[in-house]
């Protein structure tokens, strides 16, 4: 099915534009955002070379119940990569806003009508869930691996540079996860810092984690979604590094009430837990 919606690029979207609040349902909020341009920057066309998901969770949520009282809760919502549209995060939010003042039957009912709409906006499958204050299964927690910031390195480069990454074909396979908190980038239309830890969890010859600290702190000053910044690491570091296995891991902080943790791997396995970095 050819899908009929224009093709605006992240300029056209509401971020960093004056934004009238809305507290009654207003779906045509949400602005989706082509995949197709970034990765075709990165060399990909319509076969992906990993699968993954956009993991969102959503920290404001509320609406009235049928007798005007007011009711909050906390949201994750899960995008597949394979989705031609991601969702800008501000229009999320604007969208999210507008069940402030609308009346619903059950959560269930709520739950359901939001992912119809991101399922709309997305072009695929989207996994809502919904959960009370007091049921919320998420925890904060450092996931297992081995931190990289400790390195002493010296740094100078602030857009990306994969030409730091390199493996060790030389020596035998291993299988890992490394992990820095230093990764920021910018957000692609309004500048703002994005900050996030990164997991990067591979098999195969040894990759330089000098080299892959430099690399991870080069997208200081670089200006993209998180989205497309966690598919160009996992590109680079597959172009580069050529492991067996590969999986990229970001957890971003909240803005806005949302916080997006991008995942991408070489091929389908189980998910990373939905727990919180302490930053976020």
């Amino acid at each position: 099915m050819t899908d009929s919606r224009p093709a605006h690029g992240a300029e056209a979207s509401p971020l960093g534009a004056p934004a009238a609040y809305r507290n009654t349902y207003a779906p045509e909020l949400l602005f989706p955002v082509p995949r197709a341009a970034k990765r075709a920057e990165l060399g990909l066309g319509a076969t992906l070379p990993f699968v993954g998901e956009d993991l969102w969770n959503a920290y404001e949520v509320s609406w009235l119940d049928p007798r005007g009282k007011p009711v909050v809760a906390m949201g994750e919502f899960r995008v597949p990569a394979v989705s031609p549209w991601l969702i800008e995060s501000k229009s999320l939010k604007l969208y999210l806003n507008s069940f402030n003042a609308t009346r619903f039957g059950a959560m269930g009912e709520v739950e359901a009508r939001i992912a119809h709409d991101l399922i709309a906006v997305a072009g695929a499958p989207v996994v809502v869930r919904l959960f009370g204050l007091d049921a919320v299964p998420r925890h904060v927690t450092t996931l297992p691996g081995s931190l990289i910031d400790h390195l002493d390195v010296e740094i100078s480069d602030y857009t990306p540079a994969p030409q730091h990454l390199r493996a060790d074909a030389a020596q035998a396979v291993v299988s890992e996860t490394l992990v820095s908190h230093l990764l920021k980038s910018n957000c692609l239309v309004t500048g703002q810092p994005d900050w996030a830890t990164l997991y990067v969890r591979y098999r195969g010859a040894p990759i330089d984690r000098a080299g892959l600290l430099r690399y991870i702190v080069s997208f200081r000053e670089h200006n993209e979604f998180h989205e497309q910044c966690v598919e160009r690491i996992f590109v680079d570091l597959q172009t580069r590094c050529a492991p067996q296995s590969l999986a990229v891991w970001a957890r971003y902080t909240r803005r806005g009430g949302l916080d997006i943790n991008p995942y991408r791997a070489s091929q389908p396995g189980d998910l990373p837990p939905n727990s919180g970095d302490p930053r976020q």
